[in-house]
């Protein structure tokens, strides 16, 4: 009877892996009680304790669609030393915002960890807020997180995945100082880097991590002396390769039991596994040294020689188990007993040569081809026709219904089969010969079908024949293909192998040593045992793989193709894609990982770019159960930095292994330095710029508010563990020079990362050791003596650089200048610094000093620490048979270099001067410091900022904000302008905001190379002129002066006390806390629907105080300069062109009243009022000296923003009292504005709208006063008559003519050329659509008013009929909602047109609104063109619309007018419709020369707001908004049901304005756009920010607020 499981030799017990045999530690168990994320709760949700510091929090702001950009896929988080929040915000009303859940796998609940356990958290459904999820940290760890929100037809739709990573804590006993603090001397041994009681946190960036091999470091007891070795040379972490029990090969990475330590360490045998010694030996490391632990994990391989694969050979891959290697199998088999058959067959078993080579390949390539592995490929044609001929004769066929075949050629019929690729059964698969077929009966009917005209078995079995030999051409190519490969790959490997100089020269072949390495380990126990089941595949790599495709499954045949490089003795493990596919393997090699969590401090994780991933995070989630802040660094091949961060963020990798020595030249070499080890540059910003004070709620609801300071999140590169040499790579003898270590190892420990290095390196190893065959142990050679090589000097290098890491030497200053480079290390609070001058040595031979210049540090001091050459006298390898030496070398001390301080015209300077004795090697160490550094200057640069501005007035903000470049030269005659900076141009606009464009950019991502930064650090002009510029205007701004001030004292003393590489980062400062304050103060005078919104309903009230100014050109008033609101920037700034009555009336209900801005919007009212002539306000102002009356709408807009004033202004109705002056005489008499007769007479306001509506009801008729081209040189002379009258039969107003253009369509044609000059764009004569709206509007107003008392008239007199009477406002009111609908709707269908006013042959498009009614003789089908005017009407009188046909029209303006940025101004199906604007046009083409086709179809920024807010309406009336929930609503008529949905409409809203935010963000110009050219392309005469365009969409977004509020 054979003996049990556990009773034969290297069985392992799978019930005692969780801990060990008798005798041995206990099990393995999580090292903290509660879980960490429960320790984060607790702290959050306890009291604040005195003397605690404000919480960080890092925002992460994520895209409309609810995932990261690219860039931010990925983001590093610091160590939880402290607990933090990490915020996940989404701006509001953005698609992912729809009933969204923030999924993630970090335990918000508190409990424990587990990648597929995701806890979950509701998005607010609030539109006006933003949208945060804080997320309280306390573990390191690899998290993933995603958007879930309800998509198109309220599919659940999941946003990108993002990933997060935190770093873990580790903890280091603490060092003293390396440096004498007063002479800066290093200190020796004992008095210098002194290892102390206390422990303290290590950043990573502070490893120093040195690889020692085990088995040359002697048994346990020997090992103190090279910790104290390593210790003594500043390292910080040991780095062991593999500990186990190693195979038969003596590599450490072929572990032969994973659960049992190497028994040589032990001196011999040991009870149990040993871990209990080894975790001993580990703690005094830890506790005496001051030294981490690091070791490898190896999971994707095992040792060939490992007891357990004999009985669990399912952990490998075998052609039993994975049958697509059975030829691969067959093929390795063939190699072995071809090689045993040489000298039999008279072929050469040393290959000595090409023509030895050349013959034994030719030999063994019919060996392969003798095999006949193309079995395995194709179908056997004979047995295809006899089973097809068989099946046809018995009937059994199943009838073909696939594709048509019939009368199909025999290739085409091939092509068909091909193309269902689930046919051919086996196809592709490799597993057995002739494995390859058909099912016979699909194959009779595919045969039936296809050969119509052959009715006999015979006959059609023949045919299949040929079917099937069409089917084999492409399955012997490619067998060929793959036997072709396989025999080049057999023959370059031989060539290395036993050729080339470098190779290993094998020497006779043999069955013992074959051609070439097996690729497959034979373990069967016994002669009988089936060797498909016992041939074990062996691991490798191969050149350029996917990482993510196991090589050992197909569609990888990468072992038939003989493609491995392969490691014959490590047999590659087969864990299938979770547990239960290999439930024993899973079981036992997570025991081995959580064994190993116990006793290290972290892992490498060997070959982990060929470690399944679905492997490695189950692994790496078990051993932080046991270890939470378990440290994890790898090596990845993937030769892509993107697949790279896809193990990096899975996996949590916290360090990627980089190599120095892959810089091939110092140019690349200090490239490689600057991207892993720079940290920030020098004078970076982001730190003290981007940062914010808040109160934070805590993130639990529980527990008290705290302080809190946050800044936004960048998405992140891996961390580097940079390595002056790796234990696997070549010596800098091989590589460079041995002399290169010293320059190298200095390099590498002033990088700000982890830094690692081999035993050996430092005492300059000649060669790369060879980890399998070298016996021989290290030599303790310390940091004396001729073979310690550079370690005296490293010491010094190793603690400087982990002093620097601790005390936060985070920007650096890389310069590399021939075979020079130099890097400064840089505290950027104490500005102290470290600079080391390195001179490589990539070249062996040559003493010359070679050449840099002389080194200027400006306003730096500098001091000499220490330099150093290394004589090394012969290159001839140590010979000591018992222990690994170094070359024999000295270190010679360089004097102390020349440091002269010299001055020039931009100030005092340090100048370092390299000695002429400076060999390639040598290296100088420099302490630095700013000279008179002002320690308090950052803190001073950020106070008081606030205070400076929080009593300035919106008009003082817009100079402070803003200000274009002709509004700037208005406001000061002409000393100041926008900024213009070398190199990059004008800023868009004086004030904070035009520097804020590009400094956005510059401190988020430290961008020192921007031309801003290169002009502030060759002058201080840009100093001067943001305090200057305001000092200038206290005459006209008094309130200026503090801020003037604040800003003058900051640059005064930026100018006066740094050196000007750290301009930049102090303009930035100031710029940056003034802008912040600035905003704030704008922010707190607006509204709550302002203060409380999210940041787009903040940038759009900011517009407001853009477009909201004082300049000397425009005003209110003729007499005095006012401040008074700009139409767009930069066209519409100043003089007549800035203060237009239409624009001003369309945005001020907006910019003015949804932000609280009451008084300015009363001053416009009051102003524009005491204008009224001709029953019209002006369309251009011209600071009310010479108004212009030529608009038709404007009136109109200006009542509908009494009313709105009236509505939403505190104490609005006593604007209806208010007494203002006439600028004109009320018989309409033309006076200029200093003329006794102006201002003589006064109305109410109440009177003006009343005048408005008796001109308009008794009709206007006058010519424009100056008409002619002093007025309007395009212009025809009919286009001055100005005439208005009121159609009593429909109520609606007409007016204009072909001649003029009386609404915001207002392009006059100019284009003599194309004889379009005088001619109007688009006249809209008749009645427009939205003034028929307007006047319906203020009607129904004022008779409300009427009906309350609150309006002295009550109606117009009118002439009807030849009768006059009095018409009242709601009998006018009525008569026009009696008509509307049928004068105005084109219905969809044609037989209803009856019903209404219209000429069917003249409508384009059905379910529409007309755009206008009445157009004049001509151009009568100008009535039916589809517009953007129509939602105006629908928004200030709804009431006029039948609402399933405003929603119908509204959803086809949705299809065809919308646009990314506003709305189209023409149907694009009509044959005017020209969508891209450009007024230079000088064609001959009528339609768009000088731009004529301003409103033909380029697309307009405030039409969308009015689109926006009918929409909103129509939807919660009829719409999907009605549908869902149910409330009561009590009214004045009792208990009324409402069914609405606003949350569905909403939504479907704010989505339309995405384009609109980001556009918002990132112009320079922080406004909407007046228009833009087609699908919202840029438009070069459009203004950049347009008045109407913010403010639209602030009514819809304050609309949106207040139905939310009222909800």
């Amino acid at each position: 009877m054979s003996k049990s499981l556990s009773q034969r030799p290297g069985a392992i017990d799978i019930s005692n892996l969780k801990g060990n045999r008798s005798g041995s530690s206990s099990p393995p168990t999580p090292l903290t009680p509660k879980t960490p994320a429960e320790e984060g709760l607790d702290f959050f949700g306890r009291a604040v304790k005195p003397g605690e510091g404000p919480i960080r929090v890092y925002e992460l702001r994520l895209g409309a669609d609810g995932g990261p950009s690219k860039d931010l896929q990925y983001v590093r988080l610091p160590p939880a030393y402290t607990p933090y929040i990490l915020r996940v915000s989404i701006e509001a009303g953005t698609p992912a915002s729809k009933n969204g859940v923030f999924k993630t796998n970090f335990p918000l609940d508190g409990k424990t960890f587990g990648r597929d356990r995701f806890t979950e958290k509701k998005l607010p459904q609030d539109f006006s807020k933003p949208i945060q999820i804080d997320l309280p940290i306390a573990q390191a760890g690899a998290y993933k997180y995603w958007i879930e929100y309800e998509g198109t037809s309220g599919v659940r739709t999941k946003g990108h995945t993002g990933y997060f990573n935190i770093d873990p804590v580790l903890k280091l006993k603490s060092r003293s100082p390396i440096l004498d603090p007063s002479s800066l001397e290093v200190l020796p041994p004992g008095k210098g880097a002194v290892v102390q009681g206390e422990y303290a946190d290590l950043p990573l960036d502070g490893l120093s991590i040195l690889t020692v091999v085990s088995k040359w470091m002697g048994p346990l007891e020997e090992w103190k002396a090279h910790f104290d070795e390593a210790k003594g040379r500043g390292y910080t972490m040991l780095h062991y390769p593999p500990l186990q029990e190693r195979g038969e090969s003596d590599s450490p990475y072929s572990i032969r039991n994973q659960m049992k330590y190497d028994p040589g360490m032990f001196g011999g045998s040991v009870d149990g596994t040993g871990r209990h010694k080894v975790e001993d030996i580990l703690k005094v490391a830890r506790d005496e040294y001051g030294l981490l632990s690091l070791t490898d994990v190896v999971l994707n391989h095992t040792a060939n020689d490992s007891p357990w694969l004999v009985e669990h050979p399912e952990a490998g891959f075998s052609p039993a188990n994975t049958p697509h290697l059975t030829p691969a199998y067959e093929l390795d088999t063939a190699i072995i007993e071809f090689s045993s058959s040489l000298a039999a067959k008279g072929l050469p078993t040393t290959i000595r040569h090409d023509d030895d080579l050349t013959t034994v390949i030719d030999a063994f390539e019919k060996t392969v081809r003798g095999l006949n592995l193309w079995q395995y490929y194709v179908i056997d044609v004979a047995r295809e026709k006899d089973s097809v001929g068989a099946v046809l004769k018995s009937g059994k066929v199943t009838p073909w219904t696939g594709p048509d075949v019939s009368n199909k050629s025999a290739v085409e019929v091939a092509q068909i089969i091909r193309n269902q690729n689930t046919l051919i059964q086996g196809f592709g698969q490799l597993a057995s010969r002739f494995g390859v077929k058909f099912d016979p009966e699909v194959a009779a009917g595919i045969v039936k079908a296809a050969f119509t005209t052959l009715t006999e078995p015979d006959a059609l079995s023949e045919a299949w024949g040929k079917v099937v030999d069409i089917l084999n051409v492409p399955l012997y190519e490619e067998w060929e293909a793959d036997t072709r490969t396989a025999i080049d790959h057999v023959k370059n490997r031989i060539k290395y192998t036993r050729l080339d100089e470098h190779g290993p020269k094998l020497g006779a072949i043999s069955k013992e040593n074959p051609l070439v390495e097996p690729f497959f380990t034979r373990i069967a126990p016994n002669a009988s045992a089936d060797p498909l089941v016992y041939s074990l595949a062996n691991n490798g790599w191969i050149w350029a793989a996917d990482p993510l495709q196991n090589f050992a499954l197909l569609p990888s045949k990468a072992y038939l193709r003989r493609e491995v490089i392969v490691w014959g003795d490590c047999v590659k493990l087969r864990y299938g894609k979770k547990p239960s596919d290999n439930p024993w393997l899973w079981q036992y090699m997570t025991s081995y990982v959580e064994a190993l969590a116990h006793t290290f401090d972290g892992f490498r994780i060997d070959n982990c770019h060929s470690t399944p991933l679905e492997v490695g995070t189950h692994m790496l989630d078990a051993a932080r159960v046991i270890r939470p802040d378990l440290y994890v660094c790898a090596e990845l091949f993937t030769g892509d930095e993107n697949m790279d961060l896809v193990f990096v963020r899975e996996l949590g990798i916290n360090s990627l292994v980089r190599e120095s020595y892959n810089g091939w030249d110092p140019k690349e070499y200090s490239r490689l330095l600057y991207r892993n080890g720079l940290g920030k540059p020098i004078g970076s910003m982001d730190g003290a710029c981007l940062v914010t004070k808040e109160e934070l709620p805590s993130p639990t609801g529980k527990g008290p508010v705290r302080q809190a300071v946050v800044s936004q999140v960048n998405g992140s590169m891996p961390h580097a563990l940079l390595y002056d040499l790796t234990h696997d790579n070549e010596s800098p003898l091989d590589k460079r020079s041995a002399e290169d270590a010293l320059s190298t190892g200095a390099l590498v420990a002033f990088s700000y990362c982890a830094t690692g290095s081999v035993k050996g390196f430092d005492d300059l190893y000649p060669k790369l050791l060879n980890l399998v065959k070298e016996k021989r142990k290290y030599e303790v050679s310390g940091l004396g003596g001729g073979t310690s090589g550079i370690a005296r000097v490293k010491r010094v290098l190793n603690e400087l650089h982990l002093e620097m890491v601790l005390d936060g030497f985070e920007e650096g200053h890389v310069h590399q200048e021939n075979d020079y480079i130099v890097l400064h290390r840089v505290q950027p609070q104490t500005l102290k610094g470290y600079l080391v001058v390195a001179h490589t040595a990539f070249h062996k031979g040559t003493k010359d000093r070679g050449y840099i210049n002389p080194i200027q540090l400006r306003r730096t001091r500098a001091k000499y620490i220490l330099g150093a050459s290394i004589e090394i006298p012969s290159y001839e390898l140590p010979n000591d048979d018992q222990y690994l030496k170094g070359l024999p070398s000295k270190l010679v001390d360089i004097a102390a270099a020349s440091i002269a301080r010299k001055s020039d015209d931009s100030g005092p300077f340090s100048e370092i001067v390299v000695p002429e004795n400076f060999p390639p090697g040598s290296i100088m160490i420099f302490e630095t410091q700013i000279e008179d550094f002002d320690a308090d200057l950052e803190a001073f640069c950020k106070e008081g900022a606030y205070d400076s501005v929080k009593d300035l007035n919106l008009v003082d903000l817009n100079v402070v904000l803003h200000r274009a470049d002709v509004e700037e030269r208005d406001a000061t005659n002409g000393v100041y302008g926008a900024y213009d900076i070398p190199n990059s141009g004008k800023l868009v606009y004086c004030g904070l905001e035009g520097w804020m464009h590009p400094l956005r950019h510059v401190m988020r991502y430290n961008d020192l190379g921007h031309p801003l930064c290169g002009h502030l650090r060759d002058g201080s002009w840009a100093f001067d002129y943001i305090h200057q510029r305001l000092s200038s205007q206290v005459g006209t701004h008094p309130n200026l002066a503090k801020h003037a001030q604040w800003l003058q004292e900051r640059c005064d003393r930026v100018k006066n006390s740094v050196p000007n590489f750290l301009r930049p980062k102090y303009f930035a400062l100031i710029i940056s806390e003034a802008y912040k304050a600035a905003r704030l103060a704008v922010v707190e005078q607006c509204s709550d629907f302002v203060t409380s919104g999210h940041s787009f309903i903040q940038d759009l009230a900011l517009t407001a105080v853009q477009m909201h100014g004082l300049v000397k050109s425009a005003s209110l008033d003729p007499e005095v300069v006012t401040p008074s609101l700009a139409a767009g920037l930069p066209h519409f700034t100043t003089g007549w062109a800035r203060c237009w009555g239409r624009d001003v009336f369309i945005s001020l209900r907006g910019l003015f009243l949804t932000t609280g801005n009451f008084e300015d919007a009363k001053r416009h009212i009051l102003a524009f009022s005491t204008t009224l002539k001709h029953g019209l306000i002006p369309n251009l102002l011209d600071s009310v000296r010479a108004p212009r009356y030529n608009s038709r709408d404007s009136p109109w807009w200006m009542l509908q923003n009494i009313q709105d004033y009236v509505t939403m202004a505190p104490d609005g109705l006593s604007l209806l009292s208010e007494t203002i002056k006439r600028r004109f005489p009320k018989d309409d008499t033309w006076v200029p504005w200093n003329d006794p007769r102006a201002y003589s007479e006064t109305s109410t306001i109440a009177e003006i709208i009343q005048e408005v509506l008796q001109r308009h009801a008794e009709g206007i008729k006058f010519r424009e006063y100056n008409a002619g081209p002093n007025l309007d040189m395009q212009m025809k002379p009919e286009g001055f008559d100005i005439e208005i009258h009121t159609d009593w039969e429909t109520g609606f107003t007409l007016g204009g003519n072909k001649h003029n253009c009386g609404t915001w369509m207002d392009k006059m044609g100019e284009s003599q050329k194309a004889g379009t000059k005088g001619t109007p764009g688009t006249p809209r004569d008749g009645a427009p659509v939205e003034i028929i709206g307007l006047l319906k509007s203020t009607l129904r107003w004022v008779n409300e008013l009427v009906e309350r008392g609150k309006f002295p008239f009550k109606g117009v007199a009118a002439k009807i009929g030849g009768e006059e009477k009095l018409v009242t406002y709601k009998e006018w009111s009525d008569l026009i909602q009696a008509n509307f609908e049928k004068y105005f709707y084109v219905p969809l269908d044609p037989a209803d047109d009856s019903k209404y006013k219209l000429d069917s042959r003249l409508v384009n498009r059905r379910g529409i609104y007309k755009d206008v009614y009445g157009s004049g003789a001509g151009h009568e089908w100008a009535d039916y063109q589809f517009r953007c005017n129509f939602p105006i009407a629908a928004t200030v009188a709804p009431e006029l619309f039948q609402p399933e046909h405003a929603l119908g029209a509204l959803k086809l303006a949705d299809q065809v007018l919308r646009a990314p940025l506003g709305m189209r101004t023409l149907d694009p199906s009509d044959m005017q419709y020209r969508p891209n604007y450009d007024n230079s046009n000088d064609s001959d083409d009528a339609s768009i020369a000088k731009g004529l086709n301003y409103h033909q179809g380029p697309e307009w920024g405030w039409p969308l707001g009015y689109f926006l807010r009918a929409y909103l309406h129509f939807d919660l009336l009829v719409g999907e908004g009605k549908q869902v929930s149910t409330h009561f609503s009590l009214t004045d008529t009792g208990l009324i049901i409402v069914n609405q949905n606003p949350q569905e409409t909403l939504h479907h809203l704010h989505t339309m304005l995405v384009t609109s935010r980001k556009y918002i963000q990132n112009d320079p110009w922080k406004g909407i756009p007046e228009l833009t050219n087609e699908n919202g392309n840029y438009c070069h005469d459009s203004c950049r920010t347009q008045a109407w365009s913010g403010s639209t969409l602030l009514d819809f977004l304050e609309d949106a607020h207040s139905l939310q509020d009222r909800k």
